[in-house]
C-alpha cells in the first residue's frame, strides 16, 4: 500500500512539473498545447476512494492553475474528467472485464483504449478552452483548439500509457 501511495504521489508532482516546466512551454502552430497531466487521471488507481480522487484531482488542475495563472479553468476541466471516468469505463467495458482490485488500463483493447482516452481529452479540452475564451462568438478558436490540441494530446497520452503502465 505504502508503495503504491509513493507511485501515485510521484505521478502526481512529476505530471504537475512535467505540465509546467515543459509542455506549457510548447505552442505548436500557435493552436496546438499537449496537455500531459492528463495521464494522472487516466493512471489511477480505480480501487482507490473516489473522494480522495476528485479531491485530489482538484488540487493538481489547481497546482496547475497557479503556475499558469489561469484563474480556475484546469481545475474545473480536470475534476469533470475525474467525475465522469468511473461512470465512462463501466459504459465501454463489461462487468467481467472491469475487476476494480485487478484493472489496468493497458490491458483494455486497442479501440476501448483509444475510445476511454479520446472521450476523456476531448472532454476536458472542450471544457477548458470553453471557459478560457468564455464565448460563443469565439467558438471557431474554441473548437480549433480543442481538435487540434486533443489529436496530439492523445497520441502524446497513448504512447504514455502504453510505455508507462505496467502490463497484466
Amino acid at each position: 500500500m505504502n508503495n503504491n501511495l509513493f507511485k501515485i504521489l510521484f505521478q502526481f508532482v512529476g505530471l504537475i512539473l512535467l505540465q509546467v516546466v515543459v509542455f506549457d512551454n510548447i505552442h505548436l502552430f500557435g493552436y496546438v498545447n499537449p496537455y500531459i497531466y492528463i495521464a494522472w487521471i487516466l493512471l489511477y488507481p480505480l480501487k482507490s476512494e473516489r473522494g480522495l480522487f476528485l479531491i485530489l484531482s482538484f488540487i493538481m488542475g489547481l497546482s496547475i492553475d497557479f503556475f499558469s495563472n489561469s484563474g480556475g479553468i484546469n481545475a474545473a476541466s480536470l475534476l469533470f474528467i475525474a467525475y465522469i471516468r468511473l461512470p465512462l469505463l463501466t459504459s465501454l467495458l463489461r462487468k467481467v472485464d472491469l475487476d476494480y482490485l485487478l484493472f489496468n488500463v493497458s490491458s483494455m483493447p486497442f479501440t476501448k483504449l483509444l475510445s476511454y482516452i479520446s472521450i476523456l481529452v476531448l472532454s476536458h479540452h472542450i471544457i477548458l478552452f470553453s471557459l478560457e475564451y468564455f464565448s460563443f462568438s469565439n467558438i471557431e478558436i474554441i473548437l480549433k483548439h480543442t481538435v487540434l490540441s486533443g489529436i496530439f494530446t492523445i497520441v502524446l497520452l497513448f504512447i504514455s500509457v502504453q510505455l508507462f503502465s505496467p502490463r497484466k
